[in-house]
């Protein structure tokens, strides 16, 4: 077990000191939730036809504004593995004694810790725009547990789309597709209930939801969700352990 953790955590390690030293990526990602902030919802906060309750409609959408850019940054997480792969580092790191798990394990947390810097550029921006964000220690401690566990469902699901297709190219073209679908097929901009059945159903199997929930419950005052917290982590612990047994299992076929 000891070694598992400081295997996890030497790969952790790894992977945020490339961060560290070429902070661009994570500049580059803030502009997105920037603007959907600033522009999107400062236009759609003055038409009064989506249901928010008692909150405004910014306060409701800063939540899954917040979630997006978790989306958003870590879905491309995998092409990062395929360069790897290219450049000879998998090979060496499969030749260690660290498991498979704890490769994935400790990719996964450094995605992490990449969330909650994307998470002090929304609420940075969230407090310039005056959203009634919950300052509260046991309120920022929850977003930032779904922010951490968030970041590493789609980065881990975004390295067993690498192990699948294998080409950078490749997981492009479906790294593109289903980050729109994925955002659109939540909670995050509009309620559930004004969605037709159809895709209520989906949006009820999308993990991007139940985060969201998450978020929208201990970031905003007044903020409701449609499910409760404990069912949101719940299932995005459950999600995030699936992904993480996959891609344990994947990630040797990516060298082949």
């Amino acid at each position: 077990m000891q070694e598992f953790y400081y295997s996890t955590l030497a790969v952790a390690n790894a992977e945020f000191k490339k961060l560290s030293r070429d902070p661009t990526e994570l500049l580059s990602r803030a502009v997105q939730p920037i603007l959907w902030l600033a522009v999107f919802g400062q236009v759609f906060g003055k038409i009064r036809g989506i249901p928010t309750g008692d909150i405004s409609y910014l306060d409701f959408m800063a939540p899954g504004i917040l979630a997006q850019s978790i989306l958003f940054t870590a879905i491309f997480y995998g092409i990062a593995i395929i360069w790897e792969r290219d450049l000879g580092i998998v090979h060496k790191l499969l030749v260690t004694p660290a498991s498979r798990t704890a490769l994935v394990l400790g990719k996964a947390v450094a995605s992490g810790l990449r969330g909650l810097i994307q998470a002090v550029v929304v609420y940075i921006v969230a407090w310039l725009l005056d959203v009634g964000i919950r300052w509260d220690l046991s309120a920022m401690a929850s977003v930032a547990l779904a922010v951490f566990l968030g970041s590493c469902i789609f980065s881990t699901f975004s390295l067993v789309i690498a192990c699948l297709v294998k080409t950078r190219e490749r997981f492009m073209g479906i790294g593109q597709v289903l980050t729109m679908p994925l955002f659109f097929a939540s909670n995050a901009i509009y309620p559930l209930e004004l969605m037709p059945d159809w895709l209520k159903v989906i949006a009820t199997l999308n993990p991007l939801t139940y985060l969201v929930d998450a978020l929208r419950h201990s970031m905003i005052v007044g903020g409701h969700s449609t499910h409760s917290l404990a069912l949101s982590f719940g299932v995005m612990s459950g999600v995030f352990l699936l992904l993480l047994g996959f891609a344990a299992r994947l990630y040797p076929g990516l060298v082949r």
